[in-house]
């Protein structure tokens, strides 16, 4: 079973105010304040007025990129609590009712297929309007626009991993009576916190990978930047500016380190705990922060009284269910036919007004044009998406299951993975230009650059949570090689590897639309392919060949998905079990 409880008790002791300090407080004090003075002062600059057509004066200068790299991370850990919101109300809907799980499944694999630049041209205007006169709108849509590269990756982890629970665990939450709000808390949660977290991590990267589009807004002829390092980035690539790009990626690397080691590297030893297995591990994760915390007096003291007031808020101590309760899902079962009826309805009329749309607005040449486009980046995709995993696999497994190199390579691998591909233009342009290399081949690693990583984050949280007594069982028996990898490694990561190669294909998708048109200055690279097609549509301010391109694109990754990636994931939930 887990290692420790999810919860922590409380204890009667002193109230807080009269706890004596120790070395530790005195010394996590001066970084919590700077901490809380930064967010506050970021988040007052968020609320300045804005009038809409006023240029925002982006400059180059490295003594900006402190306050730039601030109002970065404030917009991605905004973006980061409401996906992570979104990812329980999705994972717990599409878990509990089989009917819902029909519609949400494959709506997630919509929203993850629509491109960044789809999302911010709908979603700026009305967010301008809610915020009149004042920047937050623009904020707004800039976080908005970072949780559509957040969000999807997380939704499919934590789903994934409700969805394969042991059956003993399972079990013993029915024979303890725990109800449906307990057993999220206390089994469902706990159980998959591991490899969300190394998802969290994963999406903070993706967010990093997209913000240049986030933080500079380029629709329908509105130039808007928000001071921050994409839109630095934006403004550094317009003037071909060499050492503000290096500084750039000096910002950024400094950005994820601090955010590596006073966050998440804190969570991750934090839910080290919640392992499934029933020996210590080898290695555990380490944090320092995590460390100085509970040796501080006062961090003890309010984490004791904050988890105490939690569990009461959340009822994870309330009456738990009768066993032999009715199902409270029973309505939602009888109406499994009708809403399969309604969906399939939905699913007719959709097509039948796209099928209008193309006839009315753009042509069916134009469209039999863009579906070629899209069979030359699924060709990319699938391709990339193979020789990416032959890679990685072995790699993260062999760092999932040695925890002391894991916490060596997190802030790396966090890096490489938030390395926008937009730096990399200037040595892409050069190359290409210069070696008169094809841009449709030379451009398509441009692709998976940026996506491989979800597969190297999952399955290295697939191989962390492997139970130790497993691992010693395939010793004892003496398997090695290639038999060790099959009958042991392989199988216990394919669940992780699917969630993994599932979102990095969606990126990829995404990903296209940065890597298939390239510029450095006035230098363009243009590949054929689906991507481009999208980023010249929103450039021109083609809104309905913008949307033809958007709609290709949902319906190559959502028969991508229906036919190839669900039948894998429906095979890594029949292994799991």
């Amino acid at each position: 079973m887990f290692r420790s409880s999810l919860l922590y008790p409380g204890r009667n002791g002193r109230p807080f105010l009269a706890t004596t300090p120790n070395r530790w407080d005195w010394a996590l004090l001066p970084l919590v304040l700077v901490v809380l003075a930064l967010a506050a002062y970021g988040a007052m600059q968020m609320a300045r007025p804005f009038v809409l057509g006023q240029p925002t004066p982006i400059s180059l200068d490295p003594a900006v990129l402190p306050y730039y790299l601030l109002r970065t991370i404030l917009r991605m850990f905004s973006a980061l609590g409401a996906a992570l919101l979104f990812t329980f109300a999705f994972a717990v809907v599409a878990t509990r009712w089989k009917s819902a799980e029909k519609i949400m499944v494959p709506l997630l694999d919509v929203l993850q297929s629509v491109p960044i630049l789809g999302f911010q041209a709908i979603a700026i205007a009305p967010f301008i309007a809610l915020f009149p006169g004042n920047l937050l709108g623009v904020e707004c849509a800039a976080v908005f626009a970072i949780f559509t590269s957040q969000a999807w990756n997380m939704a499919f982890s934590l789903y994934q991993s409700m969805k394969t629970i042991p059956p003993e665990l399972a079990e013993a939450a029915r024979v303890f009576r725990l109800s449906p709000w307990q057993r999220f808390w206390r089994l469902e949660l706990p159980y998959a916190l591991p490899a969300l977290l190394w998802n969290m991590m994963m999406s903070m990267s993706g967010g990093w990978f997209f913000l240049v589009a986030a933080e500079a807004i380029s629709v329908a002829g509105q130039d808007i930047k928000l001071p921050g390092i994409g839109a630095y980035i934006a403004v550094a690539i317009e003037q071909k500016n060499g050492g503000a790009i290096a500084w750039a990626i000096a910002a950024m690397f400094a950005g994820i380190l601090l955010y590596d080691q006073l966050f998440f590297r804190p969570l991750l030893a934090w839910a080290d705990k919640f392992r499934f297995e029933e020996s210590q591990g080898e290695y555990a994760q380490q944090s320092w922060v995590l460390d100085w915390g509970r040796r501080s007096v006062w961090i003890r003291a309010l984490t004791d009284r904050m988890w105490a007031a939690l569990a009461r808020t959340l009822g994870w101590f309330g009456t738990p269910e009768p066993v032999d309760a009715a199902p409270r899902v029973s309505r939602f079962t009888l109406s499994a036919r009708a809403i399969d009826r309604i969906v399939l309805a939905l699913a007719l009329l959709g097509a039948w007004r796209f099928i209008l749309f193309i006839h009315a607005e753009v042509g069916w040449g134009e469209a039999l044009r863009v579906v070629g486009l899209g069979c030359i980046t699924l060709v990319r995709v699938m391709l990339l998406i193979g020789l990416a995993s032959l890679v990685w696999v072995p790699v993260a497994v062999w760092i999932g299951l040695r925890p002391r190199y894991a916490q060596a390579v997190q802030a790396l691998a966090q890096f490489l993975a938030a390395f926008p591909v937009n730096l990399m233009f200037p040595l892409v342009v050069y190359a290409l230009v210069h070696l008169r290399l094809n841009p449709n081949i030379w451009l398509s690693p441009l692709m998976v650059f940026g996506t491989q990583w979800y597969i190297l984050f999952n399955v290295v949280a697939g191989a962390s949570t492997l139970p130790n007594e497993l691992r010693l069982a395939a010793d004892n028996l003496g398997l090695t090689g290639w038999l060790k990898w099959k009958r042991v490694y392989l199988p216990a990561v394919f669940p992780s590897f699917v969630t993994g190669a599932i979102t990095a294909s969606g990126g990829s998708w995404n990903a296209s639309i940065v890597a298939e048109y390239v510029t450095w200055g006035k230098t363009s690279l243009v590949a054929d392919g689906l991507g481009s097609y999208i980023k010249q549509m929103t450039d021109a301010g083609d809104f309905h060949r913008i949307a033809l391109g958007i709609g290709v694109m949902c319906v190559f990754v959502m028969v991508l998905n229906r036919f190839f990636w669900r039948r894998l994931y429906l095979l890594a939930e029949d292994r799991s079990r």
